[in-house]
């Protein structure tokens, strides 16, 4: 059984976990009442749930939610609204709103529409479900920005060797990914699991590496699928400018363009024996 399996728990298991008390610094927000605000909001504003998932860890002192909305989605993928609360202080509340992929159910949770991080502090209990509700009004705006996002990366074909690369800058020049994640990466690259569509592009590669993501700890979900997502779109962006120079550079090394440079002032061997023989030549007809 997969990790992502046994971190999953049924919504009235959860809901049933002692609520911590409250002090002077402290502002705990109970799961029930987050899940209540968010399926009040996704009602308010004219969305159907599709899916309900909650998963926990620590004995449900740490939750994650995610819900899928039936109504909002193309022939990829669907809108997914989340959100992750602690009853232990080892995390704030967060928000956030994504997508998932429907052959696989991958996670695309970007953190520039309507996310937020919030302490258990002050003002929390109100602020949290305000938030939610505004940002949830305007989700089908979100869902219609990671779709375009989405278009660009399948039409950026990249190759396998590039896509190797970004592999490999996620390893080491980030913490995005562990040394569980690379096997799967790399197997999902010889052999797919899923078609997403367009190989060898950026946005095959993207799926790849969450798709290694699926059994990462809860406490880490949201916030590692926001820092991969916005690992990809910053690619999206320079990737065609760096595809342009490697072009540019192969189409100089194939014209021969760091070819030797020919001294106007010296002689051509080809040239002054061209000269002998037609002074040769002349000398003989006279």
């Amino acid at each position: 059984m997969s990790k992502e399996k046994s971190y999953r728990i049924p919504k009235q298991r959860l809901f049933a976990v002692p609520l911590p008390e409250e002090t002077r610094t402290y502002k705990p927000v109970s799961h029930r009442s987050l899940a209540e605000a968010t399926l009040k909001g996704i009602k308010d504003a004219g969305f159907k749930v599709d899916v309900q998932e909650y998963y926990s860890a620590r004995e449900g002192a740490v939750a994650t939610a995610r819900y899928t909305i039936k109504d909002i989605a193309d022939e990829d993928m669907q809108l997914e609204i989340g959100w992750q609360n602690s009853y232990d202080k080892t995390m704030s509340l967060k928000f956030a709103i994504g997508t998932r992929i429907f052959i696989c159910s991958n996670g695309c949770v970007s953190g520039n529409f309507g996310a937020f991080a919030k302490k258990h502090m002050a003002d929390v209990k109100t602020f949290a479900p305000e938030e939610m509700k505004e940002a949830i009004k305007k989700a089908g705006e979100a869902f219609s920005a990671i779709k375009a996002e989405k278009d660009k990366m399948k039409d950026l074909i990249i190759g396998r060797e590039r896509q190797a690369g970004l592999v490999g800058e996620l390893f080491m020049l980030t913490d995005f990914l562990g040394p569980r994640q690379l096997p799967v990466i790399k197997e999902e690259m010889d052999k797919p699991t899923y078609a997403y569509g367009a190989p060898g592009s950026l946005w095959e590669i993207y799926q790849y590496v969450t798709f290694s993501m699926k059994d990462i700890h809860p406490t880490i979900w949201i916030e590692k699928h926001i820092e991969v997502h916005k690992f990809f779109v910053d690619r999206m962006h320079k990737e065609p400018e760096i595809g342009m120079e490697l072009s540019k550079m192969a189409a100089e090394h194939y014209l021969g363009t760091e070819k030797t440079i020919v001294d106007p002032d010296q002689i051509d061997l080809e040239d002054s024996i061209k000269e002998i023989e037609y002074i040769d030549y002349n000398t003989e007809e006279e």
